[in-house]
């Protein structure tokens, strides 16, 4: 990936996603890959907090704005969590718009971060990067097309993963949660009586 970049090597990269419903429970992930492989414990989900409906380019800049500004407090404070470790390259699940957002958050923050865009076709398969204002094509038959293609679909899972948990927990929600003085003892003796809403 680097060499089709121009880059240095790349030691970390994060790519990042956003998962909705037409905009219910905007969630948005981050997945790390180091050296090319999955580093499932630098993971991290975002549900989104300010933004209503369905407007990825907000989520996304929610999204990175949160994960950097997080980073720098953490290396601030000479912190080793999570957030404090900083890519090498940056994969936007999209191209120019997704690119352009994270290109302004970086520059808000002051941070110099290459960052690229998975560019993808009409049947939703990676085709090139967008990278610098330009698109690079990208042979699909390398080994560096099969890794930015299972990067792309982690981030994908990953986000839609954490959206269908928070689906789940919000139909779980009955109108017996809503009723003053009920908590989770006295709904679970009423359903176990009654058996039905």
């Amino acid at each position: 990936i680097a060499g089709w970049l121009d880059l240095p090597p790349i030691h970390r990269m994060e790519a990042f996603d956003i998962s909705n419903i037409s905009g219910f429970e905007n969630v948005g992930s981050m997945v790390v890959y180091e050296k090319g492989k999955p580093k499932r414990s630098d993971y991290r989900k975002f549900k989104i907090k300010g933004v209503q409906g369905p407007d990825d380019y907000a989520c996304m800049e929610e999204v990175l704005k949160r994960r950097f500004t997080h980073g720098i407090q953490e290396q601030q404070k000479d912190e080793l969590g999570g957030f404090a470790k900083f890519p090498d390259l940056i994969l936007m699940d999209g191209g120019k718009g997704q690119v352009n957002v994270a290109q302004r958050v970086l520059d808000e923050l002051h941070l110099n971060i290459p960052v690229c865009g998975m560019v993808k076709d009409d049947k939703h398969r990676t085709r090139g990067l967008y990278f610098e204002n330009k698109e690079i094509p990208i042979d699909r038959n390398s080994e560096g097309f099969r890794l930015i293609t299972r990067i792309q679909d982690e981030a994908h899972r990953f986000a839609i993963e954490y959206h269908r948990s928070l689906r789940t927990k919000e139909q779980v929600h009955s109108i017996l949660d809503d009723i003053e003085g009920i908590g989770p003892a006295r709904r679970k003796g009423l359903m176990k009586h009654f058996k039905s809403i």
